[in-house]
């Protein structure tokens, strides 16, 4: 009995303590593996979804325009203070071109006297007035070389009509050999001649006569007109250097109202309720001089027009620091003697 070995309780206790303790740590390292595992998984997830949100990209970035418009420009780089300089800087060139600044008037508007002209005298004309144009040239208006000597003098006088809607038709074809002829029409290439489109001739007139020749004035005359051509020469001869003239029989009258009936105006709510139109001169023969004729040429693609050619240019004095001179000697239909013009 001696010899066998004896364990007591507190040995018993020892051995059995590190079989007590293993369980947790299996468990433990148990979970540890299958986090590792979740985590690697995840990691491998994301690093596909970046590869393939890369290649979409790569892909959208190839599709996306390689030209900018102006305003995605000035969105990216917050630029709007450069806008509004780019708006000041127009406004500016607007300015300076209805002053007088316009490169392609110079080159184009000196005589061959190297003179500035008295007056552009242009007679509204249709398709169907050739009898009528006859008439003038061997009247009041000069034909041939005595329309070249007058010109000379400073007055350029020219038969004014637009094209025919049917651009190269029969219409235009028998202008275009009556001038080569005459050499006497100003031909409003942009313009369709039309009873429509009357009013918006004046802008086509006086824009491009005011490009073409530079003179004192710019006179507009209706082709039921007789002009007493000294007359009128010594009238605006008497008014040279004088900026801002709008001259010609200053009225104002009734807006019509009622559709269908003669000189009605589809725009009348705009006149107010007295239904009166502004004072503004007669559509038989109006003038301006050189810096208002500039200004229609400069802004014509945004100058209103109404139903009449001389309520649209008086609407578009009334914006401007215009002198109005109401002459009674351009009142066609008047029984003044020394009136210069008179209903044909």
């Amino acid at each position: 009995m001696e010899g066998l070995p004896t364990t007591t309780k507190a040995d018993r206790r020892w051995r059995s303590k590190p079989l007590q303790t293993s369980r947790p740590s299996i468990v433990m390292a148990f979970f540890s593996c299958v986090a590792w595992l979740y985590v690697a998984g995840r990691l491998w997830q994301d690093a596909e979804n970046r590869k393939l949100l890369t290649n979409l990209l790569s892909k959208n970035l190839d599709k996306r325009p390689k030209v900018l418009s102006l305003e995605d420009k000035l969105a990216v780089l917050g630029c709007k203070d450069l806008e509004r300089r780019i708006v000041e800087a127009e406004m500016e060139l607007t300015l300076a071109k209805s002053q007088g600044y316009l490169k392609n008037q110079i080159q184009k508007s000196s005589t061959a006297s190297g003179q500035k002209l008295l007056a552009v005298i242009g007679v509204y004309t249709g398709f169907g007035s050739r009898l009528k144009r006859n008439v003038f040239r061997g009247t009041w208006m000069p034909k041939g070389d005595a329309l070249r000597k007058l010109e000379e003098r400073g007055i350029v006088i020219r038969f004014v009509i637009g094209r025919s809607a049917n651009r190269g038709d029969s219409l235009d074809r028998n202008i275009d050999e009556e001038n080569r002829t005459t050499k006497d029409f100003l031909i409003l290439e942009g313009h369709e001649e039309a009873q429509e489109e009357l009013p918006k001739k004046a802008k086509f007139f006086f824009s491009t006569a005011v490009q073409m020749w530079n003179a004192e004035y710019y006179v507009k005359v209706d082709d039921n007109i007789n002009l007493d051509l000294e007359g009128l020469i010594e009238m605006l001869d008497r008014r040279r250097g004088q900026d801002g003239a709008y001259i010609g029989c200053m009225k104002s009258g009734t807006v019509i109202t009622d559709e269908g009936k003669p000189w009605y105006e589809p725009d009348w709510w705009k006149f107010g309720d007295e239904k009166s139109y502004f004072r503004h001169a007669s559509g038989s023969l109006l003038i301006l001089s050189k810096n208002l004729a500039q200004y229609i040429n400069v802004n014509s693609a945004s100058l209103k027009t109404y139903a009449h050619d001389d309520i649209s240019v008086g609407s578009w004095m009334m914006g401007l620091q215009a002198t109005y001179i109401d002459d009674n000697r351009l009142c066609c239909s008047s029984i003044r003697q020394d009136k210069v013009c008179s209903v044909a």
